[in-house]
């Protein structure tokens, strides 16, 4: 009988302890919103970031389109009022003149990696009051994940943006490379996480594979058209959208797939 009443009592002191659920919660950065749409119920969220319905920066933009988004955060989060607002990691993300108590904050650093991602899905599950959904999405993915194909062969890939921008190593982009059982040339050249790679350096280092924007292939200025330069063109291109790469999140799962099954369609060189 004693240990049933300590139980209980410490029962009752969890439930007392834990926040209530937000019911007005605004995010403020892109990432933020990834996290805010799978976690979240759409009841809760009061506004997204101003580039929440942005297909080409948001992966969740089928989730996002019926929820309003911010265009002058500074002003709109005020009147808003909300008692969540997630978003950089300095907690008040850029809204000035936030009163101090007045609402809880979540700042979110950019995910280098699966690890981190699961940890800030654990963060804003927590804070948003669905824990229970933050461990069955973690679930979810590494099941996912634990199922993709295995990559047929290896190599060495560059993630090359426009104006010969190269994604390096401990980013989210090196993170899924290593997962699709590639190296990041960045690595192998000593690069920083972003560095100015010249067409002269990249066909003297000869990749396997360029990792590339969906859409790239449009030549619209020109830190575009040096993607197309004709020294490129025999180096095989694996084309993933922005959206899925710039932000940790669900699309984690997304862009790994798609990068292998890229790998192992391509022909033998």
């Amino acid at each position: 009988m004693h240990k049933r009443i300590i139980a209980a009592l410490c029962l009752l002191s969890l439930t007392a302890a834990a926040p209530t659920p937000p019911k007005r919660i605004v995010s403020l950065n892109t990432c933020a919103d990834q996290y805010v749409l799978a976690l979240a119920d759409p009841g809760q969220i009061a506004a997204l970031s101003p580039y929440g319905h942005d297909p080409e920066l948001s992966a969740a933009v089928a989730k996002a389109r019926q929820i309003r988004v911010l265009k002058r955060p500074a002003e709109e989060v005020l009147a808003i009022g909300p008692d969540l607002v997630v978003g950089f990691p300095d907690g008040a993300g850029g809204v000035v003149g936030a009163p101090q108590g007045r609402w809880r904050k979540l700042g979110l650093a950019s995910a280098d990696g699966f690890a981190a991602i699961r940890g800030q899905i654990r963060q804003v599950a927590a804070a948003v009051g669905h824990p229970a959904r933050g461990q069955a999405l973690i679930a979810r993915m590494e099941r996912d994940l634990a199922a993709l194909p295995r990559p047929r062969r290896g190599g060495v890939a560059a993630y090359y943006q426009r104006r010969g921008y190269m994604t390096g190593t401990g980013t989210l982009v090196d993170d899924l490379i290593q997962r699709a059982g590639l190296t990041n040339l960045a690595a192998k050249l000593g690069k920083p996480a972003l560095a100015q790679v010249s067409l002269e350096e990249m066909i003297a280092a000869r990749p396997d594979y360029l990792i590339v924007e969906e859409g790239s292939e449009k030549i619209v200025d020109q830190g575009t058209e040096m993607l197309h330069h004709p020294v490129l063109r025999s180096i095989p291109r694996i084309r993933v959208p922005q959206a899925w790469t710039v932000c940790g999140g669900p699309a984690y799962v997304q862009a790994a797939r798609s990068i292998i099954a890229q790998i192992n369609a391509a022909p033998e060189r």
